[in-house]
């Protein structure tokens, strides 16, 4: 599930729009719009992928953590989980004090 950062509805991790407001999910989800700050902090120089503990096998495969500019995109192309694709991000930091 697709979450637009516009109005806040859910979308199927197939929608490219938010049915409600029009929004471009790939770049208005909330989603897209967590690993674009993420890529955009200096202090984060990778990214992590976390998955739940039943995740489907795409999602498994694409676990882990990745150069920023390589981090996947969420919802992960494939996932066949029942409830939708349940990934998210997590920074990892270059310093952890200012």
């Amino acid at each position: 599930m697709q979450t637009c950062s516009r109005c806040h509805t859910g979308s199927s991790d197939t929608a490219a729009r938010c049915a409600k407001c029009g929004a471009d999910l790939s770049r208005e989800s909330e989603s897209a719009l967590a690993r674009s700050r993420l890529q955009a902090n200096p202090r984060v120089y990778r990214i992590r992928l976390v998955v739940h503990e039943d995740a489907c096998p795409a999602c498994c495969a694409a676990e882990g953590e990745t150069a920023k500019a390589d981090v996947p995109i969420v919802p992960i192309h494939g996932c066949s989980h029942p409830l939708g694709c349940r990934c998210f991000y997590e920074p990892a930091l270059s310093e952890i004090f200012p």
